[in-house]
């Protein structure tokens, strides 16, 4: 089929609307079908015949199947380090992840963990979406050790940044365990959110002997 040279491309604005339309589509068809019947058992084919597009189509936008369910891990895995380079002045790097922390529980963040019981038992029950997520707790500490370094003047690969980060990305890790243990458990948001604003307080108090100025800006 020729295209009539008469007609006008489209906008490269509309272009890109329209990708982010399809991909949108296709996120919220796949979380449909996993929610339905479990992340393993749905396959990308049936993905693709549900969203009515191309099993091709389905794969340009997700590479990896993880990709179609965990549609927050960039922003997940970039959290720590963007929180501690826009960290404000004169403050440390424990202080704002704390403080970080805080904000996210109070509005019932997804990165921080507050994905509703549906969501939690599809991650508890996949073997394949939980090794992702550890993975994406892994590549979360590794940014954010980068970002330490470089607000320290420290090369990256020195082992004081790396520790920093190993010692924060648990606190952080154990708090996102936490919430989606209380989600499995049946509580609600609103008392998740007060349970492990208390409980964040408590485990971050912990590194303050060591931490508490490290990173300050």
């Amino acid at each position: 089929m020729t295209t009539d040279a008469a007609s006008p491309a489209s906008p490269p604005g509309l272009r890109e609307s329209k990708k982010q339309e399809t991909r949108q589509l296709i996120s919220d068809v796949a979380t449909g079908l996993f929610l339905a019947q479990g992340f393993e058992r749905t396959t990308i084919a049936e993905i693709a015949a549900a969203a009515r597009v191309a099993k091709k189509t389905v794969t340009n936008y997700f590479p990896r199947k993880e990709d179609l369910a965990l549609d927050h891990q960039d922003a997940f895995a970039a959290s720590l380090a963007a929180t501690v380079t826009g960290r404000q002045a004169g403050e440390s790097a424990l202080a704002a992840l704390r403080r970080a922390f805080a904000e996210a529980a109070a509005s019932a963040d997804p990165v921080a963990g507050f994905s509703g019981p549906d969501f939690a038992r599809m991650i508890a029950d996949s073997p394949t979406l939980s090794a992702r997520l550890r993975d994406l707790h892994d590549l979360r500490e590794a940014a954010l050790a980068e970002a330490l370094a470089d607000a320290t003047g420290t090369p990256r690969d020195d082992i004081t940044p790396r520790a920093a980060a190993a010692l924060l990305g648990a606190v952080h890790r154990t708090l996102f365990q936490r919430i989606q243990e209380l989600t499995l458990a049946g509580q609600d948001t609103a008392r998740i959110s007060a349970t492990v604003t208390t409980e964040a307080d408590s485990a971050f108090g912990l590194l303050e002997p060591s931490l508490a100025d490290y990173a300050a800006g």
